[in-house]
């Protein structure tokens, strides 16, 4: 059974910073592509950052510069390392991996973690 279990999340002022980690278990299936999403409140879910299995790693364009994304291997753990927070940033943060099973995409995500950045 594949598991995504987040931690990290809280209450910070605007332009700390605060790491939010997911520890991944259970993925016997070819990992495509990991990362982290958002969801603010009243709006879509959205991608925040995410590695493909080349190694590449893309970010939205408000989060450039000031999020980092960051994987151990060894730990099945992937972080996202977020400086210079702002209000707009506040939302519920998901970990997600996404995959291959032979020939059918798996898509799994973690329980999903409230940050709220207050000005």
């Amino acid at each position: 059974q594949v598991q995504l279990v987040e931690s990290g999340g809280g209450l910070v002022q605007a332009v700390e910073s605060l790491r939010l980690s997911c520890v991944y278990s259970g993925a016997t299936f070819r990992i495509t592509a990991m990362g982290w999403f958002r969801q603010a409140p009243g709006k879509e879910r959205e991608l925040v950052a995410r590695t493909r299995s080349d190694g590449s790693i893309n970010y939205i364009q408000p989060v450039k510069g000031r999020f980092t994304f960051s994987r151990d291997n060894g730990k099945n753990t992937m972080y996202l390392q977020r400086n210079a927070l702002k209000p707009e940033d506040t939302g519920v943060y998901f970990c997600n991996i996404q995959g291959r099973l032979e020939y059918d995409p798996v898509n799994y995500w973690g329980q999903g973690n409230q940050v709220t950045v207050s000005s």
